[in-house]
Formats: C-alpha cells, structure tokens, sequence
C-alpha cells in the first residue's frame, strides 16, 4: 500500500501559532482521528511519528501531531512550559482544529500529557497511546539507586549544569550518535537520515529551553512533580502501553503495574527496544497499534 505524504499546517491557539503535521487516508472514515504528542529533549513531530503517521493513513486514519511550542518548527510559548500548561495546550489544539473526540497517543512526555489531558476531559477520548510513557512512577528510575538518582537530576537541573552539559554533548556528532543508540537500539533504524533529522533539531538556537523549563517544573528532589499512577482507574476508555524491554528512561515494573491499574489494557513489551521504541521496531509496534485502534474506533 502507498505510504501517505505528510502536509504541514499552523494551527493559531490565540497566545501563538503551532506546527503541526498531518497525514491523511485516501478515504475519510468515520473513525476518530489519531493525535500523536511527541517527548522531549530532541523531538518533533515528524521525529517521532512520521513512520507510524504513514503507516496509519495508510490503514485509512487520520494522523495529526503537532510541535509542542518550542520544539521543531513551534517557538516558544509566552509562557513557561510545565506539565499542566502543555495538558492545557492539547485541549486548545484540539479545539483550534475542532477535533472533539480522538484517539490520543504519545512517547515519554507526551505520553504523560495525554494521559493528563485523559484524565481532564475522559469524554474527549476514544483511546489511549503510551509508549515509554511519563507520569506512572514517581521517581524516574526504580531500585535501591533510585532515591540518589532523582537528587542529583534535581541538582543537575536546579543548577543549570544538565542542560550545558546535554547541549554540548548533542551537538556533538559522534556522541549524537552515541547517545541515540541508547534509545534506538536496532541498528537497521538508527539510519544517517534519522541521525541529520535530530541534529538539525538540536542545532536549533532554542533546542533546550522549553524541555529545559520541563524539566524544572516537573523534576524535584525526592521525586517527579507529577504522577498519575493512583488515577489510572479512572481511565475507562481503552488504552495500548508499548514498552521498549530496555528503556532506560521509563521503569518497565512502573509500566507493568500500571497495565494492572488500568480497567481495560494491553502491554506490548518490544523485547531489547529503547525508549523511543516506535522508532527503535516499527515492524513490531505499527501491526500492534493498527490492531488496537481498529479494536477502540470500529467505526470505518
């Protein structure tokens, strides 16, 4: 089947524009269109879900994902971003395009604020995506190690060094690359192109400030701000988690307990994938989310 090709749109929220990315099937069904928030760090729309977009319009959905303000083609908000101002910032997309009901998704991040934005607005959503998703642990590793580490990322963020740190690295090639292969752990995906496509996003002047205010809001000494993990059983709408077996971002037991927690889900744990896992085995994941949403939208 022909992959679909992406369009870009700018979306005005009123306090600015966004930029977002489209893929369109070649006939419109009746199914709720699939939104896709993409992580942090380095990431962008086409970054994190141009196979996947592809892959679904083909399937016959409609895919939109935006870039969050300040990321890929978005500037920065006139706000600080934080984890509710960005669940907040999702509903106005969705409004400003006049989605009602959709079936939202999202990585890391934008995992956390689609689950944050589920969780508001429950009748707003026909499914839920979440892969290596934030918000279901209250500490960003597990283990005997875990209380040290969540005190030196909250100093590490506090005192600005993460970020300085971070940035030279990345904008280093060959340590780009080094550090990709912690996420993308198949070598057949960890393609040049995909390489040139993060380090045109970290070469950006304001690649780090938005993730950088984040990361501020959200990372605090003996814990993460946010944490939906007690919640989850208000979520009544279906819900796919996928999980990279060694995403070291994201707990896999936190992912695994919350799969328990859920009243209606399936995990999909992507033996030796990262964290960016829709990119680290799309051959895997695309067939588990084409199944999933024909499951939680019927109506073709």
């Amino acid at each position: 089947m022909k992959a679909a090709v992406h369009k870009r749109i700018t979306v005005d929220l009123g306090w600015g524009e966004i930029s977002a990315v489209t893929w369109e099937p070649a006939v419109a069904s009746d199914a709720p269109p699939v939104v896709l928030l993409h992580g942090g760090g380095l990431d962008n729309a086409l970054l994190s879900w141009e196979p996947l977009g592809e892959a679904l319009a083909a399937a016959g959905h409609r895919v939109v994902a935006p870039d969050h303000p300040g990321f890929g083609h978005s500037a920065l908000p006139p706000w600080r971003v934080g984890q509710e101002r960005l669940v907040t910032y999702v509903g106005e997309f969705l409004d400003a395009l006049g989605l009602g009901r959709v079936v939202l998704g999202g990585i890391s991040m934008g995992g956390g604020m689609s689950l944050g934005f589920a969780l508001e607005h429950p009748g707003r959503v026909a499914g839920l995506l979440l892969f290596g998703s934030y918000g279901l642990a209250d500490r960003q590793t597990s283990g005997p190690w875990a209380g040290p580490v969540q005190w030196l990322s909250w100093v590490s963020v506090r005192t600005g060094a993460l970020g300085v740190v971070t940035g030279a690295y990345l904008r280093n090639r060959r340590l780009l690359v080094s550090s990709l292969r912690g996420i993308v752990r198949n070598p057949a995906e960890l393609t040049p192109e995909l390489v040139d496509a993060v380090a045109a996003e970290a070469a950006r002047p304001d690649a780090f400030v938005a993730f950088g205010q984040w990361q501020r809001d959200q990372v605090l000494p003996g814990r993460l701000r946010t944490s939906y993990a007690a919640r989850l059983a208000e979520i009544r709408t279906a819900v796919l988690l996928v999980h990279g077996e060694r995403d070291s971002g994201v707990p896999l037991a936190s992912v695994r307990e919350a799969a328990e927690r859920l009243p209606d889900a399936r995990l999909l744990v992507v033996k030796d994938a990262g964290h960016w896992v829709q990119r680290d085995r799309p051959d895997l994941v695309i067939p588990a989310v084409t199944e999933f949403l024909n499951r939680a939208s019927p109506a073709r």
